[in-house]
């Protein structure tokens, strides 16, 4: 792969942790699971089963953080990852903690 290849493939990368694309309203109105939440928004930087680490995604599967933490960084992001506060329900966040927290090594 040439040097043009890799930078346009990491650009693309990049922009596409660092994008929050708007939630799909659910039929009925409920709101979507963690599950699905977690596979529309999350597994492109953090892989499906949290270990991927793209564009610096941190392993979910080795966090130490609190379900108050994990919200704080869903709502506002961090380093490359955006902000979802206008584009989860309250509902879908906490499915979301639950979803990671569930991912996690209990080693």
């Amino acid at each position: 792969m040439n040097r043009n290849s890799i930078l346009l493939l990491s650009f693309i990368i990049v922009l596409g942790c660092a994008s929050a694309p708007a939630g799909e309203p659910v039929a009925g109105g409920r709101d979507r699971s963690g599950a699905e939440v977690y596979a529309a928004l999350c597994t492109l930087c953090h892989g499906a089963d949290g270990k991927l680490g793209l564009s610096g995604a941190k392993d979910l599967t080795a966090s130490a953080l609190s379900p108050e933490e994990m919200r704080k960084i869903i709502l506002d992001g961090k380093g490359g990852m955006a902000p979802y506060r206008n584009v989860l329900t309250a509902g879908e966040v906490d499915a979301v903690v639950a979803h990671v927290r569930g991912l996690r090594n209990t080693e």
